[in-house]
């Protein structure tokens, strides 16, 4: 019997392979290491593989295209549904073959190595970001228990950890001095670091015409930017703003039963770092309002005096999603001001101009 469909549960060593026949009825179904999987699918016949998206699943979708076979990766929530009775490797591996069937399943798309290169960057900055964070709240809560309490904000804390260390009437001792010191200069070479991964987003950007087209959104910077383009590529796997935005969470969950749809609250599923900077993006653009008169600004402006401004925040995510997905996915140029002779309105009375493709 020849494999046309193949179930693919990976592992860092030993993978379970479940492969089916045109008719349905199994074809194969074993385990095998990494150097045997490798030789398997080189010589098996071009076919449909099925894998969940989870760690080294696109280094293997690569892998495995490359002997002309058909990859597709599925969230893992997907397949769950498919596995019967206890969970193991062989039902997890029938459960992904059958699951990759279906028609109306959703894929993840697999990525190239320059998109994980950048997600790797945007990984390392990010736990760079929490160290720096801890580092800071720890000395504060230490220097705290002596009577010291420094303002608020990573920008005072430096100035007021030389300003501590400095003085000798503050009633720390010598060793909490050294302490103090070896903070502060452990929370000096993180921020270099920091520093040194933001200089290189910006790089990224300036060698990215797609990420150019992104920062232009109000909202939007280097970090925002290279992220989306990173983790969605050219969007065009999405049919429409909207699924973007879902992708992201930024769409409200709701509950429909016999006709009644209640609304709820954003999802907030999707990846949270890419939700982040773009609600705080939004947030920043907010605090701006007044200065920019275009119909967005005038737009977020009524809806925050109606609702709120985390309301108007999300909103201007949301709709900050929706305009990514129309930039990425036609080659367009985005320009906030109204045009003479718009090649295409777009909502809210910003206009995306054609500049290619």
């Amino acid at each position: 019997m020849q494999v046309t469909t193949l179930g693919i549960d990976l592992a860092k060593n030993v993978f379970r392979v479940h492969g089916c026949d045109a008719r349905g009825k199994v074809a194969v179904s074993r385990s095998l290491t990494r150097r045997q999987l490798q030789m398997f699918v080189a010589t098996l016949p071009p076919c449909l593989v099925g894998m969940e998206a989870c760690a080294t699943a696109h280094y293997w979708a690569r892998e495995i295209k490359k002997h002309g076979h058909e990859v597709r990766l599925m969230a893992p929530q997907y397949v769950r549904p498919y596995v019967k009775t206890n969970k193991n490797d062989t039902r997890d591996a029938e459960a992904i073959c059958e699951a990759v069937r279906r028609p109306t399943m959703r894929f993840v798309t697999v990525k190239s190595p320059a998109q994980q290169d950048v997600q790797a960057l945007h990984r390392v900055r990010q736990q760079l970001v929490k160290e720096q964070t801890a580092l800071s709240n720890q000395v504060r809560g230490l220097l705290a228990e002596y009577g010291l309490v420094i303002p608020r904000g990573i920008a005072a804390l430096r100035p007021a950890l030389s300003k501590i260390v400095a003085e000798q009437d503050n009633g720390l001792s010598g060793l909490m001095r050294e302490l103090v010191l070896d903070l502060s200069e452990r929370l000096d070479r993180t921020q270099q670091r920091v520093r040194w991964y933001n200089q290189r987003i910006v790089q990224l950007l300036h060698h990215d015409e797609r990420c150019q087209r992104l920062a232009a959104l109000p909202g939007v910077g280097p970090l925002t930017a290279t992220a989306v383009v990173a983790a969605v590529g050219n969007a065009g796997d999405f049919r429409s703003g909207r699924e973007l935005a879902a992708y992201f969470g930024l769409v409200p969950r709701h509950r429909a039963s016999g006709g009644r749809t209640v609304m709820l609250g954003i999802s907030k599923r999707g990846d949270c770092y890419l939700r982040t900077l773009l609600v705080h993006g939004a947030r920043a653009a907010i605090r701006n309002l007044e200065r920019r008169r275009d119909p967005r600004s005038m737009w977020a402006g009524r809806l925050k005096a109606r609702r709120g401004a985390n309301i108007a925040t999300v909103a201007l995510a949301n709709k900050n999603a929706r305009v990514m997905w129309a930039l990425l996915t036609r080659g367009e140029k985005y320009c906030a001001a109204p045009h003479p002779a718009p090649d295409r309105a777009a909502p809210d009375g910003a206009e995306i101009i054609r500049t290619g493709n």
